[in-house]
């Protein structure tokens, strides 16, 4: 009788193992296993992408039965680590993948989930230099990242903004020598990210100004995060649980900027903590969707507007349809 009693005690308790385990929202896999993933940051180790570092941190993905990796980016050099199974999701600068989507460079990819619901491009000067509005351009230099999505949108941007793009000078130059042209007067404005407004401060001792290429684009998303179909298909459970915990930890930097930034810079000493507060505190506005939609959500009606835009523009060939850059099955809807 003892042994028989022995034997259903140690055969429960090897019932409760961590794998069988489940929390709010899913803990695992339909298989009960743990799954492995690698994760690409949008542009190194930025505030904006602080919240991945949170999330892994806060174990909002053990709790959704993953493992993550995280590996720095290098903007649009992220597709290829994508498309070489490099990783396995990654974050990505929208307006710019849909412009390689068009031109059929890369099309083996899906928007799952956006992190910003508007493009965070903008013009940004110093207020010395009298710059206010974008009709202030005309005869300037503009600087920007050479082939960079801010290069790209600046004709489209300009024209709907009453400017003449072909009277404006620009300028590129590696990104992270943006902010050193301003601050030293080499050139008159930036065409760059917003949430680097901190940073050119910083360096230039000046009071930024900022116009928002949203202002005149306000259908085109911001970073989103991406996965390749076949993942998508082969293993929707994986992809819905990596999302729901990488917003969970999205949502948890927006509310706690500090705590976001600790991770970041625990992860990458060489981070500043100032910067990467200001980044997401910057970045708040263009996270929350229109009409009480969820975090993280893509309209569908707005990528086709973002889409006819950049063709009107002529960035990109007509025939590319939304359903070939995003998965409107898997991104979160009410």
């Amino acid at each position: 009788m003892l042994a028989l009693l022995l034997a259903a005690t140690l055969a429960a308790a090897s019932g409760c193992t961590s794998s069988d385990d489940s929390t709010e929202g899913g803990s695992t896999g339909d298989s009960g296993k743990t799954d492995s993933v690698t994760y690409m940051t949008a542009f190194g180790a930025l505030g904006r992408d602080a919240f991945i570092w949170l999330a892994k941190d806060k174990g909002f993905f053990k709790d959704a039965g993953i493992d993550i990796t995280i590996q720095k980016g290098t903007g649009t050099g992220n597709l290829s680590a994508v498309k070489s199974d490099q990783v396995q999701f990654s974050a990505l600068d929208y307006t710019g993948a849909i412009i390689q989507a068009g031109k059929g460079k890369f099309t083996d990819w899906r928007a799952v989930a956006a992190i910003h619901q508007q493009t965070l491009v903008s013009i940004m000067t110093t207020d010395d230099t009298g710059i206010t509005k974008p009709t202030d351009l005309k005869g300037k230099t503009v600087a920007t990242g050479a082939g960079s999505v801010s290069e790209l949108l600046f004709p489209a941007y300009a024209k709907l903004a009453g400017l003449d793009p072909d009277s404006v000078t620009i300028q590129g130059a590696q990104s992270t020598a943006l902010n050193g042209l301003m601050a030293s007067n080499k050139v008159d404005a930036l065409s760059t990210f917003l949430l680097s407004k901190k940073a050119l401060e910083s360096a230039s001792k000046k009071q930024a100004v900022v116009m928002p290429y949203s202002d005149y684009l306000s259908d085109l998303f911001g970073n989103v995060i991406i996965a390749k179909p076949e993942l998508i298909s082969s293993n929707p459970d994986l992809v819905k649980r990596f999302i729901g915990a990488a917003l969970k930890g999205l949502q948890y930097a927006l509310d706690h900027p500090d705590e976001a930034a600790a991770s970041l810079h625990a992860a990458e000493p060489t981070s500043s903590e100032d910067s990467a507060v200001a980044e997401i505190e910057a970045m708040k506005p263009y996270t929350a969707p229109a009409s009480g939609a969820p975090l993280g959500s893509i309209d569908q009606t707005r990528v086709t507007h973002s889409i006819a835009v950049l063709q009107s523009a002529g960035l990109i060939p007509p025939g590319l349809t939304p359903d070939k850059v995003a998965d409107f099955d898997i991104v979160p809807s009410s």
